[in-house]
């Protein structure tokens, strides 16, 4: 591997980029050089700049850099992290990717756009062949790709070893999602103490369609969606990090409890035949306790980059399975995949 490759965050104050930092800063493949945020964070320490506490920790020399504006990325800088919030995104990361920035995105404009990947790496690392379908059309300098919802890469990674081996027809999901997910400050104490909100905006319709795409098979170019239905029903839990996820599952063919967790024990994705340095050996972890996953106990294995399943049942109504599906929001939901997915394309020689 050559030198390390300069590396830059927009939005690097809010969570999803306080994550990127934590991950970036003792990264083997990538140095972080440039911080960028908005005009009122500019010239501050960047541990001067952040609201409360750090989900992970970042180390102090980054802590110690200065916060820079989010207009203007040096040029030397190869690979920006989008941490940006969904309704100022789109125009900073259409200017940098035309300028010849490599861009890769937590924000949800373009996801569902025909020619710009949508990768859950462990699920669809073939789909970084889209690039070259954006390359010809978009005619940019730069490349963009964006990683799923978090709802959604931890929802994925648990249906492809079901997908590969037993079909899926219909998916019913309902989620109860950490606080931390509508970043910061977030929901108002007052809302979601002593409380459930049953609803998030946009987000049943981002799991119901990215899971489709993200499930989908690449042919001639285009992302032929996979033929099944998905119901989703999102809510918003007094719990700071961490989606825990209820799944139902009918399957195309009859499966068996044991097949089923050989199944997720066993899958193993194409960042692990890459030995990419941030991939968990274990993407997916059968907890096998009829109390588990929790958030508190099971968020943070592998550094948060694995989901975690557990209370594999037989389902008789949708004949099939359901399971509890438990991910890190900010991690495999967010900031670890997006790094995942840079190291892949240095891997495979995208960049």
């Amino acid at each position: 591997m050559p030198d390390k490759v300069p590396v830059g965050i927009l939005g690097a104050t809010g969570l999803v980029g306080q994550v990127f930092a934590s991950f970036l800063s003792e990264h083997p493949w990538f140095e972080l050089t440039y911080l960028g945020a908005s005009k009122k964070s500019e010239g501050k320490k960047y541990g001067d700049a952040l609201r409360g506490s750090p989900p992970l920790p970042i180390k102090e020399d980054i802590l110690e850099m200065k916060v820079e504006n989010v207009e203007n990325v040096p040029k030397d800088v190869k690979i920006l992290f989008s941490a940006l919030p969904s309704n100022v995104a789109l125009e900073y990361e259409l200017k940098y990717v035309k300028k010849g920035y490599v861009i890769i995105s937590n924000a949800s404009p373009l996801r569902l756009e025909d020619d710009i990947p949508l990768v859950n790496p462990e699920v669809n690392l073939e789909h970084l062949e889209l690039i070259n379908i954006q390359k010809k059309r978009r005619k940019w300098k730069g490349l963009l790709v964006k990683n799923p919802n978090c709802t959604t890469a931890i929802l994925t990674l648990t249906l492809k070893p079901i997908l590969d081996r037993f079909g899926i027809k219909r998916v019913l999901v309902t989620t109860m999602q950490g606080l931390s997910g509508a970043g910061y400050p977030g929901v108002s104490a007052l809302d979601i103490i002593d409380n459930i909100v049953p609803y998030i905006k946009d987000e049943e319709y981002k799991v119901e369609n990215e899971t489709l795409k993200i499930l989908g098979i690449l042919i001639n170019g285009k992302i032929q969606k996979a033929p099944l239905k998905v119901s989703a029903t999102c809510t918003r839990v007094p719990v700071l990090h961490g989606h825990l996820e209820s799944i139902y599952v009918e399957t195309v063919k009859d499966v068996n409890l044991e097949d089923i967790i050989s199944a997720f024990k066993e899958f193993r994705g194409r960042p692990q035949e890459l030995k990419l340095p941030s991939a968990p050996s274990r993407p997916i972890v059968v907890r096998e306790e009829e109390d588990r996953p929790q958030p508190r106990l099971d968020r943070l294995v592998e550094r948060g980059l694995s989901v975690v399943v557990g209370r594999i049942r037989k389902d008789y109504a949708l004949n099939g399975i359901k399971y509890l599906a438990l991910g890190h929001n900010l991690v495999r939901g967010a900031a670890g995949i997006a790094v995942l997915i840079a190291e892949a394309l240095l891997r495979l020689e995208y960049l």
